[in-house]
């Protein structure tokens, strides 16, 4: 995990160094638009805070009080992060509206512009990373601070072509409907975060296509058991918890059906980058004629 808190470090660093970019555009430009797109980027400064944090604390080994782990400390930061994104539309929305009332003139909107394209090629390069890193380390922060950042660079861009239009064309109504365009995209961003969040805090199953590779791998290596049913998963953080009952011959020894479940508990693990697997050893009479059968 120690790979993961790095990342969120950097992250921290990456956030501040955008913000001040971003302040900067907006200072020298006075644009709501690009108002819109600094306080965002707050709102990136403390998700990633957040997320390091959460990191730090899910990388905790299991203690008396947490036997599985405090892996879902990512999930509750993620839906923090979340939160704060529609927070930031809201406020976003409510300078739109003040501006709309009382259009204000752009100044040096090349300047301006130039400074946040800086910023938004900052982030880009740096989302690109925390995709890749989060996906090899299975960390659902990382991969939330990532879907922000990404948000993050769409709505950036949208922005910048937004503030040199008006520039052009002298329209000052287009600063403060972008602005509102702008925190409906990130409002809506927040909102699917935190939905995917709070499906790993109310332990969602594994993916459909991860849990067939599980159903093939228990068929494949329960050689001399019967069948396997019950099968159930949930995910935390980087971990997999698989649980299923295992029926063997009545007649079978404890030994033997004990290295069944090791051959099965092997090829799981080899397979999944972290997994805990709990198997029910029952007889043949416990049977039920469905669920994994062995090959």
């Amino acid at each position: 995990m120690g790979r993961a808190q790095d990342l969120a470090a950097v992250s921290v660093g990456v956030a501040m160094v955008v913000l001040g970019l971003k302040v900067a555009a907006w200072w020298v430009t006075g644009s709501v638009a690009l108002y819109a797109d600094a306080l965002e980027s707050v709102v990136n400064v403390a998700a990633a805070i957040a997320a390091l944090l959460a990191i730090r604390f899910a990388a905790r080994p299991p203690d008396a009080d947490h036997p599985y782990g405090h892996a879902k400390a990512e999930y509750v930061s993620a839906v923090l992060e979340g939160v704060l994104i529609c927070v930031a539309a809201l406020l976003i929305l409510s300078e739109a509206w003040q501006t709309w009332q009382s259009p204000r003139l752009i100044e040096q909107p090349g300047l301006g512009v130039l400074v946040s394209a800086v910023a938004t090629a900052l982030n880009g390069s740096w989302s690109w990373v925390l995709f890749r890193r989060g996906r090899s380390l299975r960390s659902p922060a990382l991969l939330a601070d990532a879907r922000h950042l990404l948000s993050d660079v769409v709505t950036s861009g949208g922005v910048l072509v937004g503030v040199l239009l008006v520039a052009l064309t002298g329209l000052l109504w287009m600063d403060p409907l972008l602005a509102a365009l702008t925190a409906l995209n990130i409002l809506v961003s927040g909102w699917r975060l935190i939905r995917e969040s709070f499906g790993g805090l109310m332990d969602e199953a594994a993916p459909a296509e991860e849990l067939g590779e599980i159903r093939a791998l228990v068929a494949a290596h329960a050689e001399g058991a019967i069948e396997a049913h019950d099968l159930r998963t949930r995910r935390s953080g980087p971990t997999t918890f698989v649980e299923f009952h295992l029926v063997v011959p009545g007649s079978m020894t404890v030994t033997a059906a004990h290295d069944i479940c090791d051959r099965i508990e092997m090829a799981l693990k080899a397979h999944l980058d972290s997994a805990v697997i709990t198997i029910h050893v029952e007889p043949d009479g416990k049977a039920k004629h469905r669920g994994v059968l062995v090959l």
